[in-house]
This record gives C-alpha cells, structure tokens and sequence, in this order.
C-alpha cells in the first residue's frame, strides 16, 4: 500500500521532471500546474511539492505570474562531443541495429518537419531553427513493446522518406537509400524513468526504469545525419559488449571488440 502515498506519487514526478529537464525538453518553460495536475492525473499540492523540491535544486525558477523556467544548460554538447566517448564502427553495432529493425514490428506514431531547438541542433551542428524532421515510432517483438524511439534527421536528407516508409524499414536503411554512407556512431547507454506518454506506450507504470539510448549517427565525411533517442524495456532488451585486454603489462585496458542488441 505505500507505493500509492502522497509522498511517492510527488517524487515520482519529482524524477520524471528532473530527467527531462536535463534532456532539455522545456526550453521554453515547464507546463503550467493545471497542465501537470492532468498529466499525471494527481492534485495541485503534489505537483506543488515537486516543483517546489526542483527549484530547491536550483534547477527551475519559479516566480508569481510567470512561466516556470529552466535553470538546466543544454547537456547536448557533452553528450555528443566527449572526446572519451565510445565509438562504434559499422561492423556490429549498426548492422546489428538494422538486422532488429527487420525482425521488429514498428509503429509509427508522428512524423513533422520542425525547427531545430538549441539541443537538436548542436547535436546535429545545424543553425538553431533549421527545418529537421522529427519521427517518433514504437517498435514491438510478438511479446509487446520493446521500444520508444524519437528520430532527428535534417530535413535535406528526410526529405526522401516520410511516415510510410519509416513504417516499411529502418531508418538507417532509408537515410543511405537517400545518398549518405553511414560511417560512424556514438552512444551512450544510461537509465531513464518513463513519463505518462512513453508509458502508456510501452505498456509500463509512470515512473518504471528504462534503458535509455542516445546514439549520433555520422556519414562517411564525419557529418551529422541522424540524433536518435530511444528508451527500452530492460525486460525485453539487454545491450551486451564483448570486451578483451589490450596494452602493455603495467597498462592493460579494456576495449570493445563488438558491439550488439538482444531483446525478446
């Protein structure tokens, strides 16, 4: 019974606003109280209390009569451009991502063209408000939903496909049928908590932990073609590497040989 209190439910929120709020969703300021109160289908005192914990963390400003704010910066560049960073090659985790895309159902459910936000762009070294398209699709193995993935392409290479053909193929397969050869990736593997729309389509409670996904996709002149953001069951998904000692003696480290995807 104490999963259902107050106190819980307030910190549930409290987390699910945090992460976005560091993934840069409201960088035109967090939705108002009534907006909240709908959202997560709670009273006005518990939004209150985990706004009020957010601005204790300095990490929202809160002031009568105006938008709450965002006091989080853009973690986009330090997400992308961490010289320390793993980078995969082609061989293994791209081709392993299309071999899923082809023994996955997908569903997909929006596809725009929009102006690039601050965080998009640096992350595809665009122009704030340059058109890309955005595409947000589920995808599905015969026991469920395995994921939640949200696409950011620029809009001179989207314009080649569009939500039918985002339905028939993966994506990596569609942006080099548009011209690009795929070079590299960089990804981060961390952990997320699922806010009410990815939940209601993952078919898991508000607040469950996800695997969270970013992954940058650069063409063969080390261009940005494709930011990907992608949130997965850790039920029906796990990420494994294959890791060997390499070095001298006194410095041996590990590093990846191959890199891949299993869900069920």
């Amino acid at each position: 019974m104490q999963a259902h209190t107050p106190i819980l439910k307030y910190h549930q929120i409290y987390l699910v606003l945090r992460e976005q709020l560091h993934e840069g969703r409201f960088e035109r300021g967090l939705p108002g109280e009534l907006a909240l109160m709908q959202q997560f289908g709670v009273a006005r005192v518990t939004v209150r209390r985990a706004l009020e914990q957010l601005a204790g963390e300095g990490l929202i400003s809160r002031e009568p009569g105006r938008r709450t704010r965002s006091l989080v910066s853009s973690m986009a560049e330090t997400e992308t451009r961490d010289s320390t960073g793993q980078t995969a090659q082609l061989t293994g985790l791209l081709e392993n991502l299309v071999s899923m895309g082809l023994r996955t159902t997908v569903r997909v459910l929006e596809v725009e063209t929009v102006a690039a936000s601050t965080t998009v762009a640096a992350a595809l070294e665009l122009n704030v408000g340059d058109k890309i398209q955005k595409a947000v699709r589920v995808r599905s193995t015969k026991e469920g939903p395995l994921s939640h993935i949200t696409t950011y392409v620029p809009a001179d290479i989207a314009r080649h496909f569009g939500r039918r053909e985002l339905a028939r193929k993966p994506i990596l397969l569609l942006i080099e049928e548009s011209g690009v050869k795929v070079g590299r990736a960089s990804q981060t593997v961390s952990a997320r908590l699922a806010d009410t729309r990815v939940a209601q389509h993952l078919e898991v409670p508000v607040g469950a932990a996800l695997l969270a996904v970013r992954r940058l996709i650069y063409d063969d002149r080390d261009r940005p073609v494709q930011w990907l953001h992608g949130l997965y069951r850790p039920d029906r998904y796990e990420y494994q590497m294959q890791l060997s000692r390499v070095g001298s003696i006194d410095a041996k480290v590990w590093v990846s040989q191959e890199l891949s995807a299993q869900f069920h």
